[in-house]
């Protein structure tokens, strides 16, 4: 599969996601498909309710059609693929779950997590199957450690962690679709260094659809990705991370999705020693809503934020030569 073929997927795949995001809104509105907002959010928030939810279908439904139409499929692929369209089921249950109680709360969460544990055990039985190094390498240091064994727990830390980070980083117009997009071109460029055409096809897919699902989920959004989009997109993440060996770097390219977790971690762990917050509320995008940001604001410097830790990545990996 050559670059332009590449390129002209992500093309189509954004046309494509432009044309079902409208068709999708309207059926979502008529079948009163709407998001149910946290009562302890941001209080601008509450005006958000009954906007249509589960838009990480659109982005879904283009990346299965592109695939049809290229077959790009190699053993690669079809993994991250699966795993992909395996998270994206169960945040849609979640979601619709959501909407038929009315209330915030979807899954159980006991019952979310067996759901990917048993995808993240498949996704893992393929990587030993096919005899995938367990050698990761680490940034900026110039150093790698055979992991033998211990490599497979580490498969599902990262998966876990990306697929919940990504998540919580969706909690304001088009921040987290906006954030993945970066991540994904990074690992478009990473995928096409590593000589992987066919995970470079499925980045550039996934990119140009949920680039045409962010025209509608910018402020003031039309749709919301819910966790049908933002558990898909983290578990895809990983799973490039994994399969372009370039785990520990996950933590850069993704770096907004790590400080955003990392803020909820602290918030938690601090309020249950001690009583008291770090920040006025987590996830981190929330604290500088109340600290009198503006969501535009908010998303802009995220964003910002987030090209800099996918340059970071690429300027250390020396993936200079795939850059045009």
């Amino acid at each position: 599969m050559t670059r332009y073929e590449i390129y002209r997927a992500m093309a189509l795949a954004f046309g494509l996601s432009l044309l079902l995001a409208p068709a999708f809104i309207r059926r979502l509105k008529k079948l009163d498909y709407g998001q149910r907002i946290r009562e302890d959010g941001p209080k601008r928030h509450l005006k958000k309710a009954g906007t249509p939810t589960m838009g990480g279908l659109v982005f879904l439904a283009a990346l299965v059609a592109m695939s049809l139409l290229f077959r790009p499929f190699s053993a690669p692929f079809a993994a991250v693929f699966l795993l992909v369209l395996g998270h994206g089921a169960i945040g849609f249950l979640d979601d619709f779950l959501k909407i038929y109680r009315r209330r915030s709360l979807g899954l159980k969460a006991r019952s979310k997590l067996s759901a990917q544990l048993v995808l993240i055990s498949l996704f893992a039985l393929f990587l030993l199957w096919t005899g995938h190094s367990t050698v990761v390498e680490i940034p900026f240091v110039d150093l790698d450690f055979d992991l033998g064994l211990i490599y497979y727990p580490l498969v599902f830390a990262i998966i876990l962690g990306t697929s919940h980070g990504v998540n919580l980083t969706d909690g304001i117009d088009g921040l987290a679709a906006g954030t993945a997009i970066l991540a994904l071109v990074a690992y478009l460029f990473i995928s096409l260094w590593r000589g992987l055409p066919e995970l470079a096809f499925f980045c550039a897919v996934l990119t140009g659809s949920t680039f045409g699902f962010l025209i509608f989920n910018l402020h003031p959004a039309r749709i919301f990705m819910g966790d049908a989009g933002s558990l898909s997109l983290g578990a895809g993440l990983a799973a490039l991370a994994i399969l372009t060996k370039t785990e520990i770097y996950l933590i850069v390219v993704g770096g907004v999705f790590v400080v955003e977790t990392l803020s909820v971690i602290l918030q938690v762990a601090l309020f249950q020693t001690t009583g008291k917050r770090i920040f006025r509320m987590s996830p981190l995008h929330h604290h500088f809503e109340l600290g009198g940001w503006s969501e535009w604001q908010v998303v802009m410097g995220f964003w910002a934020a987030a090209f800099l830790f996918a340059l970071l990545a690429l300027v250390d990996l020396g993936t200079f030569s795939i850059w045009i």
